[in-house]
């Protein structure tokens, strides 16, 4: 049988350790709608504990932890301030307007090339609405940390003080996007309650680099996580015997958070290879787990390139027209990075620029 392709399209595709399916097969479970499912308690307990919050809310996805925090910090007509190239306004299929009747100011207002999904507190101070029947009201800042869109950037704890405060000088609610704050703790040492101290809710994905099937957690005092569980019914996000997935989140918070480290080295590993090969160039700083790169044009397109790779056994995401994300993970060793940077170098050989 042919090898499975080396997979480098997302953190998300990885597939349970036999640790974590053991871990499944044994969970308690109860009714989650009912709140008796034991293990989902203990998940929610567990990351709260780690948030330094009060209380949290197991769900399916890294979409519905943002937007069910989204609703419950906003009423329609209002609107949030959110870097530009936010996941929640690039790959949430414009959920706050659907689902919270909310209006999005992109940050900053001013273009600044290369703050790789990163702002200040004068951005802040520049897209504040003045308190007028003519406006929307600011009501609620978010943070994306790390930054997606700007190859797994992360932000520096005294950007984050620096900007939190001025939001709340404006009396504004603040959410953290930690889909992957795991990483962004991974790379700088700091802890996830100290991010999470600046904010009033915070998400957080056990599937993207900690290798659960499915599920993330919003975190927050208790009041807020009341709305948030109940918006969290409103989408549909209620599940039944949910503790199956909470355990598979539990065994992932206790034992593949560190090793996250590794993802990193393999993402510089990978990097560094790319950069060997003509035709090719590393686009953004690799902070954590993810490589983006542009292609010379007279090699095609990014999607093209992309399609004669998977010919070669590696999987990646076109992002751009030129440009292509690879993202490491618990699946891929590093000497299978190597291999994916063998197969690039003869997919690039084989259609030599000119």
């Amino acid at each position: 049988m042919p090898s499975p392709p080396i997979d480098l399209r997302s953190d998300t595709v990885t597939r349970p350790t036999r640790a974590m399916l053991d871990a499944m097969a044994s969970a308690e479970v109860g009714d989650d709608v009912l709140g008796d499912d034991p293990t989902v308690l203990r998940l929610q307990e567990r990351i709260a504990h780690i948030m330094g919050k009060e209380a949290a809310c197991f769900v399916p996805s890294g979409t519905m932890a943002n937007q069910a925090a989204i609703r419950a910090h906003t009423e329609p007509g209002d609107e949030l301030l959110a870097h530009k190239d936010s996941h929640i306004i690039h790959y949430e299929t414009g959920a706050p307007a659907a689902l919270s009747g909310v209006m999005i100011r992109p940050l900053p207002l001013t273009p600044k090339p290369g703050d790789r999904g990163l702002y200040d507190a004068a951005d802040v101070d520049d897209a504040v609405r003045p308190d007028s029947a003519h406006f929307p009201h600011s009501r609620l800042l978010i943070v994306e940390n790390t930054h997606n869109r700007g190859g797994g950037a992360v932000w520096p704890l005294d950007q984050v003080r620096a900007v939190t405060e001025r939001a709340r000088a404006h009396k504004l609610r603040l959410h953290l996007d930690g889909a992957r704050l795991w990483n962004a703790c991974i790379k700088t040492g700091h802890k996830p309650a100290d991010y999470a101290r600046h904010f009033d809710t915070v998400s957080c994905c056990f599937s993207k680099g900690l290798g659960a099937p499915a599920g993330s957690a919003v975190c927050g005092d208790k009041a807020i996580i009341a709305r948030v569980h109940r918006f969290r019914k409103m989408f549909g996000g209620a599940m039944r015997q949910a503790g199956l997935l909470a355990a598979a989140a539990l065994h992932a918070v206790e034992h593949h958070v560190d090793r996250l480290s590794q993802d990193h080295a393999n993402a510089a590993r990978l990097a560094k290879g790319l950069a060997e090969i003509p035709g090719l160039s590393i686009a953004l700083p690799v902070d954590t787990n993810m490589v983006f790169f542009d292609v010379d044009p007279r090699l095609g397109s990014a999607a093209e390139l992309c399609a004669r790779l998977k010919q070669a056994g590696v999987l990646m995401l076109p992002n751009l027209p030129h440009r292509v994300r690879a993202v490491t993970h618990l699946d891929v060793s590093t000497d299978q990075i190597d291999t994916a940077v063998a197969a690039l170098g003869g997919v690039i050989a084989g259609h030599a620029v000119a």
